[in-house]
């Protein structure tokens, strides 16, 4: 049996170092860093974060839903800045972890996150659009989709047919289901683009090389200081409440994929701090767990963590004796895997089935895709939470009222439900078109709820009418 483990472990190890290996690449470059920093992390993500008990068989990486606040914050604050970030990230990650908090990101709206993750794709996207063409993308979310009506005649149309091309590969390969386990898309499609481009000697950007030891680096002393700025530290809370969400979301997925250990949500948030921490302290990109090389991991029959710390072991020793062989990638190739990885954040079935039957919820997904579009990340995210927190007020909201006629002893008035501020102009509607000759006794035992703007409307009601309640709420505030 411990045999048939160490096998299954190790086929599904190599599986997913072949996954995550052009993944990381991209996912630097698309962050505006050096392509070593996102090996880098994925290193981190196996080695440590992989060997540390929480989920058992998800695999922590750089990750496409963290690319826009990376490229963000680098540009804003410089790539010396990233490292102090990403550390302090994790420490927060490793606070949350220890108060036993990571249980509560499950609380998290699911429409919130997908918006986060459909304006992440959109994002990606059109960024990476300009880079399938050689082409230099603007800064701002709308500048990349106001910018790409006059794209065409900036793209390279050598470098666009490589990323084309590049496409085309993800979207068939799949379809030749043999092949498809045994080599991962991604794979075979950065590797083709990189042989074609090298056997034809195309005139197209290649992934710059700097090597290992060139590109991380510790920060320093002074570098901390920068965590007494109020945007590095709204950074840093966004990379720590972002990156969290989205490994303690894949956790869950993932758990629905095998018949194994459960993940321990808080011990997961610490294991993902503590592998941030160490990015951190290299200079690296942040981790966080990954669906797509988790999924992987589990499909190719993996048993234990193993696995994913195995695939660490192939990235470094990919990164310390082929370091060259990065430098035959073509950009835009890259820039096609980063479009289809974008493309699949966008929860194009999620919003069709939520549009039948809970269309607010899509209004908050959109809404927050929209901010994160125009503004920023942590903005989009900020708004979508405080929509989803005012739609669940609001819904949770409901008031009755009932009127019994009982001749010459009145009307009897019965209201019923939850009685909040945000139901009181209703409400006071309802009771306004009471006629003024009869005699009317309100009653509220019926009610669950009663808030203080309510109870304060009501009674004014009462002695404007010169009636008295006749029943308290069962639970007031």
């Amino acid at each position: 049996m411990r045999c048939g483990v160490r096998k299954a472990d190790l086929s599904a190890s190599l599986v997913v170092f072949l996954v995550a290996l052009p993944l990381c690449v991209g996912v630097a470059l698309a962050s505006g860093v050096p392509a070593e920093l996102g090996l880098v992390t994925g290193i981190v993500g196996g080695l440590v974060a992989g060997a540390l008990p929480g989920s058992s068989l998800q695999v922590s990486g750089p990750a496409a839903g963290l690319t826009v606040l990376v490229y963000e914050a680098v540009q804003r604050y410089g790539l010396e800045t990233l490292g102090v970030l990403v550390f302090a990230a994790g420490l927060v990650q490793l606070g949350l972890g220890a108060l036993r908090l990571g249980r509560w990101f499950r609380a998290v709206s699911v429409a919130v996150v997908q918006g986060m993750l459909a304006g992440i794709g959109l994002m990606l996207v059109a960024g990476q659009v300009y880079a399938l063409g050689d082409a230099a993308a603007p800064a701002t979310g709308l500048g990349k989709v106001a910018g790409l009506v006059s794209l065409p005649g900036l793209l390279d149309p050598v470098a666009l047919s490589v990323g084309g091309a590049t496409l085309a590969v993800l979207l068939l390969w799949p379809r030749w289901k043999r092949a498809a386990r045994l080599v991962p898309g991604p794979l075979v499609a950065v590797a083709l683009a990189a042989a074609v481009t090298g056997a034809f000697d195309l005139g197209v950007r290649r992934v710059d090389v700097r090597g290992l030891l060139d590109a991380v680096r510790v920060p320093e002393a002074g570098d901390f200081g920068r965590l007494t700025e109020v945007g590095v530290i709204g950074t840093v809370v966004a990379f720590a409440l972002i990156a969290s969400a989205e490994s303690l979301f894949s956790a869950a997925a993932v758990d629905r994929l095998h018949r194994g250990a459960r993940t321990d949500y808080d011990r997961e948030l610490m294991a993902q701090g503590a592998g941030n921490a160490v990015c951190g302290v290299l200079g690296a990109l942040p981790l966080t767990a990954v669906i797509v090389r988790s999924a992987a991991n589990v499909q190719a029959g993996a048993r234990t963590k193993a696995s994913r710390v195995l695939h660490g072991v192939w990235l470094l020793v990919f990164t310390v004796v082929l370091p060259g062989v990065l430098g035959l990638i073509p950009v835009a190739a890259l820039a096609g895997l980063l479009v289809h990885a974008g493309c699949k954040l966008v929860p194009v079935r999620e919003v069709r089935g939520l549009w039948r039957g809970h269309r607010g919820e899509v209004v908050v997904l959109g809404v927050t895709a929209g901010v994160i579009l125009a503004g920023s990340l942590f903005e989009g995210v900020l708004v979508g939470l405080a929509l989803a927190i005012g739609k669940t007020a609001w819904d949770a909201s409901h008031v009755h009222v009932e009127t019994e006629d009982r001749g010459e002893g009145g009307l009897l008035v019965r209201v019923l439900g939850h009685a909040t501020f945000l139901r009181l102009p209703k409400l006071l509607d309802e009771l306004e078109s009471l006629p003024h000759d009869r005699e009317v006794k309100l009653e509220l035992g019926g009610l669950r709820h009663l808030d203080h703007a309510c109870a304060a409307a009501l009674e004014g009601w009462a002695a404007a009418r010169g009636q008295e309640l006749v029943a308290s709420s069962r639970s007031t505030s």
